[in-house]
């Protein structure tokens, strides 16, 4: 079992301590943003928000105590935004529909009763501008506060994650005399468009470069 996004010591990979805070340009909730989760208070009026993989996990203690997740999912995109400054906007865009909560809820339940792969698959493609990037590290954080959840913590599958299983799948590739083992490593893990499946398959490769 593997216990988070964690690749460790291969380049590009992200680190499996408390990296160093994570960096955003999300203004917070001094430009009314909502829900600003009230457990980041002290970075409201901070420019960068600077948040830490801790801090984000005790936003979603909280909402796993008042089964509320929106704010969760604010603390993990921010999280994850870095220092790109359109993440303000896409955030609210992507919290505009009024059923987002809904889902989240529904899908941290999936999680709860089946495991990772059933919260990923009703994440998907249900709330506009949120891809797969960004909602496995709403289950990411969300997988660390449910209690009982049945199989491997939800990891983080993005763009950086999948460029690294390439390269790794390409050199299995390699070893084991496959032909053309980077076309097929690019085709398995290109940068986009994860199915459910492939999510499943990204836990135990993983886990694999941990070791």
């Amino acid at each position: 079992m593997c216990g988070g996004a964690l690749l460790r010591g291969r380049r590009g990979a992200v680190s499996g301590r408390d990296r160093r805070a994570r960096r955003s340009l999300h203004p917070g909730a001094r430009a009314g943003s909502r829900p600003w989760p009230s457990g980041l208070a002290e970075q409201v009026g901070r420019r960068p928000t600077l948040l830490r993989r801790a801090q984000v996990l005790a936003v979603a203690r909280t909402g796993a105590a008042t089964a509320s997740w929106t704010e969760t999912l604010v603390a993990s995109y921010v999280w994850g935004q870095g220092e790109n400054g359109y993440g303000a906007h896409r955030l609210g865009e992507i919290l505009r529909p009024a059923p987002v909560e809904a889902v989240l809820a529904q899908a941290t339940a999936l999680l709860a009763a089946d495991g990772a792969v059933a919260g990923y698959r009703r994440l998907s493609g249900a709330i506009a501008g949120l891809g797969p990037a960004f909602y496995t590290k709403f289950l990411y954080f969300a997988g660390g506060v449910v209690v009982d959840a049945p199989g491997p913590r939800p990891l983080v599958l993005d763009q950086r994650i999948a460029r690294v299983l390439r390269a790794y799948t390409t050199r299995l590739g390699e070893e084991i005399g496959l032909e053309e083992p980077a076309k097929l490593a690019a085709w398995v893990w290109s940068d986009g468009g994860w199915t459910p499946h492939r999510y499943y398959m990204s836990a135990p490769n993983q886990c694999l470069l941990t070791r």
